[in-house]
């Protein structure tokens, strides 16, 4: 039972990091992407105000939504192998159990 709730606990977490980085960058609900306090706090402490222009980028931006996409697919093929995924987590052989 812990197995199964482990896997569901993974694939919840995969669904809701995704769905966040895919829509996060775009999103305006937690205000502007390139200017919140902890960016503004690093790039003045590094002494990099690059940083703050490289965070803004459309580049930047679709990579975050690249990692969404890459947590949704994770979550989608670990919905499709759940049963393989609770045996491995069991400790259960794979090719003794078919």
């Amino acid at each position: 039972m812990v197995e199964r709730l482990t896997v569901i606990f993974f694939i919840v977490l995969c669904l809701l990091l995704g769905f966040y980085l895919i829509l996060a960058p775009w999103d305006t609900l937690f205000g502007p992407w390139a200017q919140n306090y902890i960016l503004a706090f690093i790039s003045d402490r590094s002494g990099l105000p690059s940083i703050q222009a490289i965070v803004a980028s459309m580049w930047f931006r679709g990579g975050v939504t690249g990692l969404g996409v890459l947590n949704m697919a994770i979550a989608f093929w670990e919905i499709a192998h759940f049963n393989e995924s609770v045996r491995m987590i069991a400790g259960e052989d794979s090719e003794a159990a078919k």
